[in-house]
């Protein structure tokens, strides 16, 4: 305002069609003026122009053009010359090189440039229309400010806050309240950020949530292109989704819309919800698994490009080896073949080489017989027979084939190009009402069905539409120091894949899974959830399950080559090891102490629990085993492969979310290097994980099949020595 006071200049009537002055008022009534101030024309089709105030009222088509670069027109206006400030009314249209503003009042500062409506108004350039309840627009600028029910649209979004700011010639909007971004099929909100709506690049920095369909991601900063679909979160990153029950935590965070992907680090960790309950403070509540990485990553798949697993299915206990003995009988029926095979071939390629007997004296009445029988086969020769049986192979081989080859070619050559069934004789096609086919006494006459199929034969770009081939699920995947935390199993592998299609979880490269008191590993674990419960669990190539005595140094322990374990209502119930099963496991007397070691081999080795106590060990075909008393053994007799890390265990959901910790726990002095076992009551406070693995306790032991030898503590029987080692605690191989 004092800009424009100390440039105060004065209005100038430059033309008008008629003119007349109130000499008593000095007021002039002009008929289309021109008037003029500085850089500003301004036209109407009438005014009352009051010269010496500087000041003038304009009706109908008022025009002011400013510079050849503003136009703003109305259906009224007050001007004051003195301060450069024009008020408009009705209709009131401003044009720039980039907008055009529409409102019913307008206040416009010609000094500086600035238009400001209080009751409503728009905004339309190339990219976006803006409308609010109130708005300032600066025209040197081009920025334009908006107050309260600001409406932002453009060809992707519909921008919706309570402050906005809007460059027209950057085509940046800046949001100083809340904000939201509404897109075609996603919404982000904000309450601070700037977003540019024609290369559609965008931060947000406060309070920002961004929502697709049933899924969310959170983040103190949000950096995103919308043409790209590429955006970072960065700090306390929390994505969601409501379908799946899945929530991903983490402290940077990239995602890419094209194939729906969330790739976080730094404090990466991932929670899913299941269906298996713990009782807490007596009452009952949903358990969640818990899962950390160095990387997590998340994504929308097709089914069709992933390898599903069926649930585990393992065979009957009565069927154990009888695929080995039919393998076997197999092998022996191929074995007898080839031999016969050989020994024919053998005749065929040699000639058989028969030496002459030596003759003997013939009686009299031999001779005459003989010379009888020589002129009667003189006068009636016998016709000639080929010796070599190779040739007569052949010849019979070469006349078949001969005579398939003409029978064929007569066919093809007698069938009839067309039927003409109207002229046939009426007995000449009979129905067969079994097969209901033609069948024609004439063998010239064929109808052919594979010939009728041949002709509704489809083109080979004409395959059916399936609807599963557009089947999305989602898939986790983490690398790097995985960490998993269930109150009834805990997990820790180099990488692990899970996706909702199977509901299976997948450890790879050094997985160890542990369950109460029981360690398992192998080269590759598998986790089966049905109906968002815990089904099942394999361990695939050199399992090996290991559980350690409370406070002793004596460990149970089983391998083979698989394992698999199903549990039933979040309890282990069965397992078994099959594959080369060996075994560890120890025995008390009726004062708890312990009293023998039992060591076996076999085909499978059962394990039955119930309550979370195991109660049956079973031990199926080609059984060995020894039983030895505990003070006779060494002080570490472990099963080749042993391994046990007690230390790398997490034990509770805060242990996952933590990450990994910066050293490992300091083992206990003890009188071996094994460390001693975590206390399973301290996991997690799980009352429904099941109890060591094989414990101690005096357990009713099975032996099957007829050919199997029972384990006599008196009697034992060596087994291979080299299925044992002195113990380890070192890394895993």
């Amino acid at each position: 305002m004092l800009f424009a006071q100390e440039q105060r200049t004065k209005i100038i009537l430059e033309r008008s069609t008629k003119l007349t002055v109130d000499t008593k008022t000095n007021i002039n009534y002009v008929k289309n003026p021109v008037f003029r101030q500085d850089n500003a024309t301004l036209t109407c089709d009438s005014a009352v122009f009051y010269k010496e105030r500087n000041y003038f009222e304009a009706y109908k088509n008022v025009h002011i053009n400013q510079g050849d670069t503003v136009n703003i027109y109305s259906d009224f206006l007050n001007y004051d010359g003195n301060k450069k400030l024009a008020h408009l009314n009705s209709n009131v249209v401003m044009k720039d090189l980039t907008s055009t503003l529409t409102t019913n009042v307008l206040d416009y500062d010609m000094g500086l440039k600035i238009g400001t409506y209080v009751n409503g108004g728009k905004i339309v350039n190339k990219d976006v229309t803006l409308t609010s309840k109130r708005g300032y627009y600066f025209a040197n600028s081009k920025d334009a400010y908006f107050r309260y029910n600001v409406v932002a649209v453009t060809p992707q979004t519909t921008i919706k806050s309570d402050t906005l700011r809007y460059n027209t010639f950057t085509n940046w909007t800046y949001f100083y309240g809340p904000t939201n971004i509404k897109g075609k099929d996603d919404n982000l909100y904000t309450e601070d950020g700037s977003y540019n709506t024609r290369t559609e690049n965008a931060y947000f920095g406060k309070k920002n949530l961004y929502t697709q369909g049933t899924k969310s991601l959170k983040g103190d900063s949000l950096v995103y292109n919308g043409k790209t679909g590429y955006g970072k979160a960065i700090k306390n990153i929390v994505f969601k989704d409501t379908t799946d029950k899945t929530v991903l935590y983490g402290q940077l965070g990239e995602y890419y819309k094209t194939d729906e992907r969330v790739v976080v680090t730094k404090k990466a960790y991932f929670g899913m919800g299941t269906k298996d309950t713990i009782t807490v403070g007596g009452k009952k509540k949903l358990d969640s698994l818990w899962l950390s990485a160095d990387t997590l990553e998340a994504q929308m798949a097709l089914q069709k490009t992933l390898k599903l697993f069926k649930k585990p299915v393992v065979q009957k206990d009565s069927e154990i080896g009888a695929e080995d003995e039919k393998e076997k009988e197999a092998k022996e029926k191929e074995k007898a073949q080839a031999r016969k095979e050989a020994a024919a071939a053998t005749l065929l390629e040699k000639k058989q080489v028969v030496a002459p007997e030596p003759k003997k004296k013939l009686s009299k009445k031999e001779q005459k017989a003989g010379d009888a029988l020589a002129a009667e086969l003189k006068k009636n020769p016998p016709p000639k027979i080929l010796t070599d049986s190779v040739k007569i192979l052949a010849a019979d081989i070469k006349v078949k084939t001969d005579s398939i080859k003409l029978d064929s070619l007569k066919k093809a050559i007698d069938l009839p190009k067309k039927i003409n069934i109207s002229t046939a004789k009426k007995d000449s096609l009979k129905i067969d009402p079994k097969t209901k086919t033609a069948a024609s006494k004439d063998p010239k006459v064929i109808v052919s069905n594979k010939a009728k199929a041949a002709l509704n034969v489809k083109a080979k770009d004409s395959v059916a539409f399936n609807p599963a081939d557009t089947i999305r699920t989602r898939v986790i995947k983490a690398f790097h120091n995985v960490r998993v935390f269930k109150s009834n199993l805990q997990a820790v592998s180099d990488s692990l894949f899970y996706t909702a299609a199977d509901s299976t979880l997948r450890w790879y490269s050094n997985p160890i899974l542990w369950s109460q008191g029981s360690q398992q590993t192998g080269d590759t674990i598998h986790v089966f959830f049905k109906n968002d419960k815990i089904h099942s669990f394999q361990v695939l190539q050199n399992s090996f399950a290991a559980n350690m005595e409370t406070d002793t140094t004596k460990f149970n322990q089983a391998k083979g080559r698989i394992t698999t374990g199903f549990f039933k209502d979040g309890e282990l119930q069965n397992m078994f090891i099959d594959g080369n099963a060996e075994s560890i496991y120890f025995d008390k007397d009726e004062k708890n102490v312990f009293k023998n070691m039992n060591q076996t081999v076999s085909s499978r080795i059962k394990f039955s629990f119930k309550d979370k106590e195991l109660t049956k060990v079973t031990m199926f075909r080609e059984i060995e085993g020894r039983t030895d008393p505990v003070e006779k053994l060494p002080k570490n007799t472990l099963l080749t492969g042993f391994i046990w890390k007690p230390e790398l265990r997490p034990t509770s959901k805060a242990d996952i979310i933590k990450g990994v910790p910066a050293k490992p726990k300091v083992a206990p002095k003890s009188k071996t290097t094994t460390p001693k076992v975590l206390n399973p009551k301290s996991v997690g406070n799980d009352p429904s994980g099941i109890k060591p693995l094989m414990p101690g306790k005096k357990v009713n032991t099975e032996i099957k099949k007829p050919d199997s030898v029972k384990v006599q503590p008196n009697n034992p029987v060596l087994i291979k020595t080299d299925t044992t080692k002195k113990a380890t605690t070192g890394g895993v191989n």
